[in-house]
């Protein structure tokens, strides 16, 4: 996140349209030179889980969190039409909102990922999924909106840049994560639907050109998570916009809720397909042309996944994150690393998250159900 989306927010911050509020605990800690570094605390009455405030908490360098309780203008931005473009996304809220123009652009650079659905062995459903990418900053994002479910989501901080210059004291805790609730690459909300995107190589993209209204890739996550409680509803709300991939991408959705119908989405000549799958990684599911299509490694991860599913009707949270750990990047040898594997409880709403693929140190957070 660098300088563009600075100039767009520092108004939003002023007028106080971002609706962050404190609403849980934080220590703080003087640093030697003299300023403040806010740290999470666990919830005394939750063992183990972190509480969390509007101002961003670094848990490690490159893993931080933060929550937003308040008004995004989600809602707003849906109905005047949503947008088919990351730039156009963040042009709403610039001319939309605040009378402004500013240049937003998102990194065109690659990921891979993997996902796994299974019933949970003390009860309900488990989605754990990996995210494989180059070092990166990423964002866990407890949202609370005035409108809308609850959730947890992780966004991917290196994946938005700027395309004008501001001085980067400008960069504050509101403006980062008002930018990061429009830009989620996977999460759950309080009815447990859990939503993952996965790349696909390939040199196709998804442009859809009907009368719908339009939303891109990680809009298209934020509307599940603010939207849907079921897989079905998902399916429904996703067949009534018209989906634009981000920085054109060729990506697939897993779907899963607490039911345990997992799904993966997918686009082939822009119609949208439905797969049921517990697995999805990066090659196509969909029968027909593409089915296939992706790298050899992502075969291979999936080969993986189904092995160890194949031996368990279920699965606690331990051995789901052994079966992420399997298919970590570290076992293939690749410059790229997982930059953060996350397991989803559907029945009690945590998120337990592992960053680069430190399995010994969980992070878990609870979602406040209504």
């Amino acid at each position: 996140m660098k300088k563009a989306l600075v100039w767009i927010m520092a108004i939003l911050i002023i007028t106080g349209l971002t609706g962050c509020e404190n609403s849980a605990n934080t220590k703080e800690e003087m640093q030697d030179d003299g300023s403040i570094n806010n740290k999470p605390t666990q919830n005394e009455n939750m063992s183990g889980l972190i509480s969390l405030t509007s101002q961003i908490a670094e848990l490690e360098s490159g893993l931080s969190a933060v929550r937003f309780d308040g008004d995004y203008a989600f809602d707003l931005f849906l109905e005047q039409g949503g947008a088919e473009s990351d730039q156009d996304v963040f042009r709403f809220i610039s001319q939309s909102l605040l009378s402004v123009s500013a240049d937003l652009q998102m990194r065109p650079e690659g990921f891979g990922c993997s996902t796994i659905s299974i019933p949970n062995t003390d009860g309900g459903y488990l989605f754990g999924r990996n995210f494989d990418w180059q070092n990166c900053d990423a964002l866990i994002v407890a949202s609370y909106p005035k409108d809308g479910y609850a959730s947890i989501s992780t966004v991917n901080l290196g994946f938005i840049r700027q395309g004008a210059g501001i001085a980067s004291s400008m960069l504050t805790d509101k403006i980062l994560t008002f930018a990061a609730l429009y830009a989620p690459l996977d999460g759950m909300n309080e009815k447990g639907l859990c939503v993952s995107v996965n790349m696909i190589e390939d040199n196709a993209t998804i442009q859809q050109d009907t009368d719908k209204a339009d939303i891109t890739t990680t809009t298209a996550i934020r509307l599940l998570l603010d939207k849907v409680a079921t897989t079905d509803e998902a399916l429904e709300l996703l067949r009534q916009y018209d989906l634009h991939a981000s920085m054109n991408f060729m990506v697939h959705f897993a779907i899963a809720d607490s039911t345990g119908k997992s799904v993966a989405v997918e686009y082939v000549n822009n119609e949208m397909i439905v797969t049921d799958t517990p697995i999805l990684t990066n090659f196509y599911l969909a029968d027909g042309e593409k089915q296939g299509i992706g790298t050899s490694q992502s075969h291979e991860r999936f080969d993986i996944l189904n092995d160890a599913i194949s031996d368990h009707t279920s699965m606690n949270k331990e051995e789901v994150k052994d079966a992420l750990d399997s298919v970590s990047k570290d076992n293939f040898g690749e410059f790229e690393s997982t930059e953060w594997s996350v397991i989803f409880d559907q029945s009690d709403y945590t998120a337990t998250y592992y960053h680069r693929e430190n399995y010994e140190t969980a992070y878990a957070f609870k979602i406040e159900t209504s």
